[in-house]
């Protein structure tokens, strides 16, 4: 292996050759002339942007009278050098670049205040992009933070299904049934907003917004009837009505998709009319996610994660919700019935292997996967009784899964043993043992499988990019903002003067 000193910080050695130069009051043309080599080269060398050669570094050394070792030390000669190599390696790195400005020469010109306050301001620069970059485990401090909050609030925000429940009102909603698209774009034609859909929506974005005209735009239906769109256009209507503004932080933001999504969740199934469906099923004992999901036009997902703001505060039932990958991974997950979700040592539950006895992995097992399957488990913390869909989502083209929580999944929505007799499915005779996380239950391979493969298997782990990479940075993490920009200079109007 190359010793270290093969490959110098040529900044730092740069300074401390000009400074060991300008100490003995020799001109670059005077060194020059001592070590045979020409002054526009010393320059380059001492300014970090060219790579003596040793022989050279050898001869600089002993014209100088030091030691290589003198040159090639770590720490800059003085304060001064210091922010001198400060303020050149800042305007040299991504971020000055992105500023478009012209570099600050750090001459000895320069004054000593001025070298200060310019480097302040870079090192600022640098901390507060660091701190919009949020780190996989920042984002599930964030994540977690959140969902203790809407825990202890039973998952209920009154203040928004208000806002909902008038807004759907007053464009014209009948009391019963589904929301149709036409009320939607009541709603958004009501805060000044038009609703278009467009084929060449920017990849990175699921809506785009132009607040200067007014216009929503969505991209086409996939499939008749579309009814995924109803709450992507009542999700950017959102922002505006919540009163959103650009968010600071990466924790902000996943509030406002919080906020933003139980907005439409809370237009597309009216608090009122909900409720009133429910309780009847209620008084039946017939209560049904999919019956739920029907009444209302909603997806499964919608339905079940519904389920979480109103049957605790309206029903008196506590109860659990989870979304699961067929490897197990919990994707989305939320609990005020003491379910024991699997955490990590910061309390995270997002990318946790749930129990392979849970319902929310036995419902892989079956073949007929097109109905609702049921479960009861015993755990540690008590007996549930589990309601599970699978389905099959977010595939590329070639059909191989894309991103976390892309491919097979399913949704879970659960309660304890005893607000099973409420729900349809109650009496199923599907029954298992789970004492997760004691790794006996199912995380231990048996004995005799150990012994016979323990030193034999080598597998190649599949792991998901996002835990190690930093999430993406700016005002709407992810969003490409060239490719929003240009996609709204396209679909402005022509008359537009500003």
């Amino acid at each position: 292996m190359a010793d270290e000193r093969d490959t110098p910080d040529l900044l730092t050695l740069g300074r401390r050759i000009r400074h060991l130069r300008t100490q003995r009051g020799l001109t670059l043309d005077a060194l020059g002339e001592k070590v045979g080599s020409a002054p526009s080269l010393l320059s380059l060398v001492e300014n970090g942007r060219r790579e003596p050669r040793l022989t050279l570094l050898r001869s600089i050394a002993e014209a100088l009278d030091v030691g290589l070792g003198d040159l090639l030390a770590d720490e800059a000669p003085d304060r001064r050098a210091a922010l001198e190599i400060a303020l050149e390696r800042a305007q040299r790195g991504p971020l000055f670049a992105e500023l478009g400005l012209p570099a600050v020469k750090p001459s000895q010109k320069l004054p000593m205040p001025v070298l200060e306050q310019l480097v302040g301001l870079h090192r600022e620069l640098e901390r507060k992009a660091e701190e919009a970059i949020a780190t996989p485990e920042e984002a599930r401090r964030a994540n977690t933070d959140l969902r203790l909050e809407r825990q202890a609030r039973r998952n209920h925000y009154p203040e928004i299904e208000r806002v909902a429940q008038e807004l759907v009102l007053r464009a014209g909603y009948a009391g019963t049934g589904a929301v149709t698209h036409r009320t939607v774009a009541r709603m958004a034609e009501d805060l000044g907003f038009r609703v278009l859909h467009v084929t060449d929506l920017p990849r990175s974005a699921r809506t785009v917004t132009d607040l200067r005209h007014g216009r929503i735009y969505l991209p086409q239906a996939s499939i008749p009837g579309g009814h995924g769109l109803r709450s992507l256009a009542l999700q950017a209507i959102a922002h505006r009505v919540l009163g959103h503004t650009r968010p600071r932080s990466y924790a902000e933001f996943l509030r406002q998709r919080v906020e933003i999504t139980y907005f439409a969740a809370a237009c597309l199934a009216p608090e009122r009319s909900a409720v009133d469906f429910l309780q009847a099923r209620k008084r039946e004992k017939d209560l049904a996610v999919e019956d739920f999901r029907d009444a209302f036009g909603i997806t499964h997902e919608a339905a079940a994660m519904r389920l979480t703001n109103l049957a605790t505060v309206h029903l008196g039932i506590p109860l659990h919700f989870l979304r699961v990958g067929d490897d197990g991974a919990l994707f989305r997950g939320y609990a005020d019935d003491g379910m024991p979700f699997p955490q990590d040592v910061t309390g995270a539950i997002e990318g946790q292997l749930v129990c392979r006895r849970w319902a929310a992995r036995a419902a892989f097992e079956r073949r007929d996967r097109a109905t609702e399957y049921y479960q009861y488990t015993d755990t540690p913390a008590g007996t549930f009784w589990d309601s599970v869909q699978t389905g099959t989502r977010g595939t590329d083209s070639a059909g191989a899964a894309v991103g976390f929580g892309a491919g097979a999944f399913s949704i879970t929505v659960g309660v304890p043993y005893a607000h099973a007799k409420w729900f349809r499915g109650r009496d199923t005779t599907e029954r298992r043992v789970s004492t997760c996380p004691d790794p006996a239950c199912c995380q231990r391979p048996p004995a005799d499988l150990a012994r016979r493969w323990a030193d034999d298997a080598w597998p190649s782990a599949r792991i998901h990019q996002q835990v190690l990479a930093a999430l993406p940075s700016g005002a709407f993490p992810g969003v490409d903002d060239a490719e929003v920009y240009a996609f709204l200079e396209r679909h402005a109007p022509q008359d537009d003067d500003a």
